[in-house]
């Protein structure tokens, strides 16, 4: 699938939506090891951006939306509308990430 197609917005400029395939997610759950949190202890004394903890939400939020791809691609779409992320803490130092939209259909409008 085409990672052009895939927006937050509910459609495309050039494209209609010829059907909707449904809901595709991807769901990770990610913890901080007692490295990363030493790390960030030390950089937040400093201040600035805590670059162990950035790093760590782009991998799994990077990771949660290739789960989302995947599953759109086995629904047969090639496009996903309506695109977001959220995130969840379980339990001290463990987060769920899920990426979610709409699977759909698109056609390029004549």
């Amino acid at each position: 699938m085409d990672e052009n197609l895939v927006t937050t917005t509910f459609g495309f400029d050039g494209y209609k939506v010829v059907r909707q395939l449904g809901i595709v997610r991807g769901v990770t759950v990610r913890s901080r090891g007692l490295a990363g949190q030493i790390g960030a202890g030390i950089q937040s004394l400093v201040g600035g951006k805590i670059s162990f903890y950035v790093e760590l939400c782009e991998e799994t939020r990077q990771e949660a939306y290739e789960i989302m791809m995947k599953h759109a691609q086995e629904k047969g779409a090639n496009g996903i509308i309506g695109m977001r992320y959220d995130a969840t803490e379980l339990a001290e130092n463990m987060t769920e990430v899920l990426c979610y939209g709409t699977a759909v259909l698109l056609e390029p409008m004549a």
